[in-house]
């Protein structure tokens, strides 16, 4: 039997939205760095970005700026998510997170939407895979939930999976909600049984997430960003975090 973690699945804080307002004028309001205190001060366990290359959401400058900011949060992961060949690389290189989630996102793609087909870009993937390793930054894949996936993911010395839970989310209190979380359950155990760390991410709310922890064994990490900043304009950010970390919470209890 797969037992769940040992503590209950982290939740990273992703920024992007709050840059993505910021963007909209030039005067740097709402700063990126405060508002990551704000979720931190409340209990985020960790923070995300995903720097695209149009510059839309967080961009260089911010990524600098948490790092130096994180120097005072010591416990706190930094996990920058995005394609590994649209310069992503060079914010691992530079920042040094704790996690870089690669991401297969095209180049102007609206969002994420879709895991790696590790058939046409293994090869691809497992040079950069191994230079984000030599830097001492854990790796975690973007993942359709296919067990038969989570083997070519070993192979190529990734450490983690981010599975892409937005066909989980779409089909919550639906009739096909019992059959798309036995996906994600499936492909978890494959996963850990392989010795990899499991994440998810895409979606997930304060109403789908229990549901989803309880179920699929062994999350790590979960990384929440568009309807945790939603949420945040009806409840504000700090009282949202402490609301997704009792959602997490109710998964365990």
């Amino acid at each position: 039997m797969i037992h769940p973690p040992a503590i209950p699945t982290r939740l990273s804080v992703n920024l992007n939205k709050i840059a993505l307002l910021r963007n909209t004028r030039t005067i740097g309001t709402p700063d990126v760095c405060h508002f990551a205190t704000i979720a931190l001060e409340a209990g985020a366990d960790g923070i995300t970005v995903h720097p695209r290359p149009d510059g839309r959401h967080v961009r260089g400058p911010d990524v600098d700026a948490l790092v130096a900011l994180l120097k005072q949060w010591p416990a706190v992961e930094f996990n920058i998510e995005g394609n590994p060949f649209h310069q992503l690389m060079d914010y691992v290189r530079s920042a040094r997170p704790a996690q870089c989630t690669f991401v297969p996102d095209e180049t102007g793609a609206f969002t994420s939407d879709h895991g790696w087909d590790l058939a046409r870009d293994g090869e691809r993937l497992r040079p950069v895979i191994a230079e984000a390793k030599a830097l001492g930054v854990r790796v975690s894949l973007f993942m359709d939930p296919l067990p038969e996936a989570m083997a070519a993911v070993a192979a190529l010395g990734a450490d983690r999976i981010e599975l892409y839970t937005e066909p989980y989310a779409k089909s919550f209190g639906t009739r096909e909600q019992g059959a798309q979380l036995a996906r994600y359950r499936a492909a978890a155990e494959v996963a850990l049984k392989l010795g990899l760390g499991v994440n998810g991410g895409h979606d997930l709310n304060r109403a789908n997430l229990p549901p989803f922890l309880s179920t699929v064994p062994g999350v790590e990490e979960v990384s929440i960003g568009h309807a945790l900043i939603a949420d945040a304009l009806e409840f504000g950010l700090a009282q949202t975090v402490r609301l997704y970390q009792a959602a997490i919470r109710k998964a365990y209890s």
